[in-house]
């Protein structure tokens, strides 16, 4: 891959390397980091070089020309801390990539919509929906939504505009996706403001290779399941599954997803892990599981996506009762930590690496553990 900004934006900071290299460098880097604990081949999940991203995010920078005229352009963070302008980004994908300068050129032209405009959102798919959310440090009026509905049927896309206290939603606030899962196809939403798996490929194969590789049977328990972008899949491969989730937003569009993709065999509940697990041990009661009666599950499996600071200890303790533990991480450090505990009770049966960011220092992780004899 190449770029005009490689060594100023702060984006990418493996810019030195061939992916290749860059990709060699954080293999030996998870080895070195595992190996007191596993020195098994890790399968590894290389990432396309360039145009991966399907979700991306930019300042705005005004700017005055020779005449002193005021010029917008995009915006990133430089490794000095400092915008930098820019024209193109290599890393996001095609359709937001041809799509950035015409998008910009219409804002420049046009002074409602590019007065106070301070950042700019992409969300896209595969098969070519899109959702573009436009912030601005002003307030929304009708004169803005008629520019800002033009440019949306111009370009055939979805505006948002968002401001303090102001969310104005033009035509739909998702897009649709749909994932090809070992030739089986998935039907999703991904919602404005929910979290999405950015590189779409790799997620597709994190998916195949969490399948492809675990013992299915009984009923499955998911912690921080997101929108159902694991959960919906799996739950094809079990009798019934239990998962979790903190955000509202992001319950709503796994129930929604569900449906999508006639998927009866799940239930959703909106709580913490730590919730979860005083409803487990009986500590508390939740209202929130009037409906769901715990004693109905046999779970054989659990799968957890933790943010980055990985596992609490009561989460921790209640892992280590399943026979089967699926562990996807985005942060090492705090997986390798609580591998440590976790090898006491099971046997690390797969381990994969996922390389969803070319061209960073950044990699995910995947485990799957079954219980020691």
């Amino acid at each position: 891959m190449t770029c005009d900004y490689f060594g100023k934006c702060g984006s990418c900071t493996l810019y030195d390397m061939r992916y290749e290299e860059q990709l060699a460098y954080k293999v030996n880097r998870e080895k070195e980091r595992f190996n007191d604990i596993t020195t098994m081949e890790f399968e590894i999940i290389k990432s396309e070089e360039e145009h991966f991203r399907n979700r991306a995010e930019f300042r705005f920078w005004k700017n005055y020309d020779e005449e002193d005229k005021p010029t917008l352009s995009y915006g990133m963070t430089s490794f000095e801390k400092n915008i930098i302008e820019i024209k193109s980004c290599s890393i996001v994908s095609k359709q937001i990539s041809n799509l950035m300068p015409k998008l910009l050129k219409i804002i420049s032209e046009d002074e409602i919509l590019n007065h106070k405009i301070y950042s700019i959102e992409f969300l896209g798919s595969t098969i070519d929906d899109m959702l573009v959310t436009l912030i601005y440090h002003k307030k929304l009026d009708t004169n803005w939504e008629e520019k800002a509905k033009d440019i949306q049927n111009k370009l055939n896309i979805k505006i948002i505009g968002r401001s303090r206290k102001q969310k104005i939603v033009l035509k739909e606030d998702f897009i649709k996706e749909e994932l090809n899962i070992n030739n089986t196809i998935f039907k999703f939403q991904y919602k404005e403001g929910g979290f999405t798996q950015p590189n779409t490929k790799v997620n597709s194969k994190m998916i195949e290779w969490v399948l492809n590789n675990i013992e299915a049977k009984d009923d499955l328990c998911e912690l921080y399941c997101g929108g159902g972008n694991f959960t919906i899949p799996l739950s094809t491969k079990f009798n019934k599954a239990l998962a979790t989730e903190i955000s509202k937003t992001s319950i709503n569009s796994a129930l929604t997803n569900c449906k999508l993709n006639n998927i009866t065999n799940i239930d959703f509940i909106r709580m913490s892990a730590e919730e979860f697990v005083e409803a487990l041990n009986s500590v508390r009661e939740f209202r929130r599981l009037k409906d769901v009666n715990l004693s109905d599950y046999n779970f054989s499996t659990i799968f957890v996506d933790p943010p980055r600071s990985g596992l609490d200890d009561t989460t921790r303790e209640l892992v280590k009762n399943y026979e089967q533990i699926i562990y996807i991480s985005c942060n090492p450090e705090t997986l390798h930590r609580d591998l440590k505990e976790l090898v006491k009770t099971h046997q690390i049966l797969n381990f994969s690496l996922f390389d969803q960011f070319s061209y960073s220092k950044h990699i995910e992780t995947g485990v799957i553990l079954t219980k020691s004899c």
